[in-house]
């Protein structure tokens, strides 16, 4: 019997040796290291969740909380250190929606021709 979980572990090591993955680790390491950076993402970080966990318990999100979450992304992003490392995240996220298409793949073919 075949045990996927090892090779969901190579696959997680072999992540870690892509640029992309280390793109993002050093770009996660200079926001770390830019104190004015990191407090910057931290408040995004921390309205972006407080949103997100609004939706899930299907909650309304007021016209103010919005705006006031559109300013903060606009203020993180304007931080070179933070748009790098969000750039560097969305490389890496490619690779992972492809990791995604590819392990789907044999799901959508079972429904093929239905």
């Amino acid at each position: 019997m075949i045990n996927i979980y090892n090779d969901i572990n190579k696959l997680e090591a072999s992540m870690r040796q892509t640029d992309e993955f280390k793109v993002l680790k050093d770009a996660v390491e200079a926001v770390r290291a830019d104190e004015e950076a990191r407090v910057l993402f931290a408040n995004f970080r921390d309205v972006q969740m407080k949103l997100q966990q609004k939706q899930m318990n299907g909650e309304e999100l007021l016209k103010d909380e919005l705006l006031y979450a559109q300013k903060t992304a606009q203020l993180a992003q304007s931080s070179p250190t933070i748009l790098a490392m969000l750039e560097a995240e969305m490389a890496l996220s490619k690779i992972i929606e492809e990791v995604n298409r590819v392990l789907v793949k044999p799901i959508q073919s079972l429904y093929d021709g239905l």
